[in-house]
């Protein structure tokens, strides 16, 4: 056919020419044209409205351009970003907008194509939430309600030695009370750490922990020498389940921002690493908006303890209806003339036993249920249905 040998222009014009002249009908001339009439009435349409120029290609261009965000706006977010590398789009536009209100900011997700586009954040994979059957935590409705302290994972200094970085967290405000570079997981500079916090901030209802040394011990009740402090100044000690640090998701997420921001690279020494974690720390809750505080730092939201750290550590009162027990240097309690095994954590500690049938006594230290005391097998059965060995 003839049109074939024509370019795309001249066979629109042949197609109109052979329209207006009305020789074949509308669906033949499609056919002979290898279109459809579906084109061909576009083809018409095209002719009547808009003339000879209707054969000319047509831009596939969008015919209104979209906003382009200004130079001077995106020079101010890709500065902040250099400020802070770790920061997201919503609290970059967040604080260029707290430091400069006069700027018209753009979209959340226009910063996020900027930052690509800048090869800032790669895109990572999605990770499918998946529900634990775990007991859900606690309410918290103030400051204190609930600390969590961690250590996080080790890594090595500069000048070989390991940092074990001590954490401490309010979980209300997500104040990071500590970050301490310790040597290793030991009891007494831990205990000497949490005796300055309780100075300075006051005591917490609740802290929260994972069931590693020295939180917590393969001991009746999980408790540590450490935690057995912790309840005789009124504060209980809260565990996640073993293998679930998601029950524990506030502070491992801050543990991330940390690793990014305050890890990376190490310090030379522990003193150069406590100064960076000193800096992470006044930034995180200072200058970092906190997008579960309504972009506000957490520094906005905490405030110390009402309740003081007392200058003397106060005994354990149990209710009168309680028989009232010593544990002796072996780490049990002398019941019915015969030995009965606790715990070595509770040396030199009372507890209180309350009656719930013949021969079951539930066994407290403090607030904190411990188990239940079988007068005939003279064992103690924890949580878990498990007997204690006896001495």
């Amino acid at each position: 056919m003839p049109w074939k040998d024509t370019n795309a222009m001249q066979e629109r014009i042949q197609f109109i020419s052979d329209w207006l002249k009305r020789i074949d009908t509308f669906t033949d001339l499609c056919a002979r044209y290898d279109i459809s009439r579906k084109s061909g009435y576009k083809w018409i349409d095209r002719y009547q409205r808009e003339g000879p120029d209707w054969v000319l290609d047509r831009s596939h261009t969008a015919r209104v351009i979209a906003y382009k965000t200004p130079l001077e706006v995106e020079q101010a977010l890709m500065q902040m970003r250099a400020l802070h590398p770790t920061w997201g789009a919503r609290k970059l536009l967040h604080k260029v907008g707290l430091e400069q209100p006069a700027l018209m900011l753009p979209h959340e997700s226009t910063v996020c194509d900027m930052l690509k586009r800048n090869g800032l954040i790669t895109a990572r994979p999605r990770r499918r939430a998946i529900g634990h059957p775990g007991r859900p935590s606690s309410v918290i409705s103030c400051p204190n309600d609930s600390w969590s302290v961690d250590f996080k994972g080790q890594f090595r200094l500069g000048d070989g030695s390991y940092c074990f970085p001590l954490t401490v967290t309010d979980n209300f405000s997500r104040y990071l009370l500590a970050c301490k570079a310790m040597s290793g997981t030991l009891l007494e500079p831990t205990w000497v750490a949490f005796t300055r916090l309780f100075k300075e901030y006051g005591l917490p209802r609740r802290i929260k922990s994972d069931n590693g040394s020295p939180f917590a011990a393969a001991t009746l009740g999980r408790l540590s020498q450490l935690s057995v402090w912790w309840l005789r100044l009124g504060v209980l000690p809260e565990l996640s389940e073993p293998g679930k640090p998601q029950q524990n998701g506030r502070h491992e997420r801050m543990h991330r921002t940390l690793k990014a921001e305050a890890t990376k690279p190490p310090g030379a020494n522990p003193s150069a690493q406590q100064r960076k974690l000193n800096h992470f720390r006044r930034e995180y809750n200072d200058v970092r908006p906190h997008e579960a505080l309504e972009m506000d730092t957490p520094a906005q939201w905490y405030q110390p303890s009402p309740r003081p750290m007392p200058s003397k550590l106060p005994e354990m009162v149990y209710p009168d209806r309680f028989q009232v027990r010593y544990v002796s240097a072996n780490g049990g309690i002398r019941w019915r003339k015969q030995w009965v095994n606790v715990s070595s954590a509770l040396v030199g500690q009372h507890l209180g036993l309350e009656a719930v049938d013949d021969g079951l006594w539930d066994v407290y230290f403090g607030v904190m249920k411990l188990g239940r005391l079988h007068e005939r097998h003279m064992r103690i059965e924890d949580h878990m249905g498990r007997f204690r060995r006896r001495p």
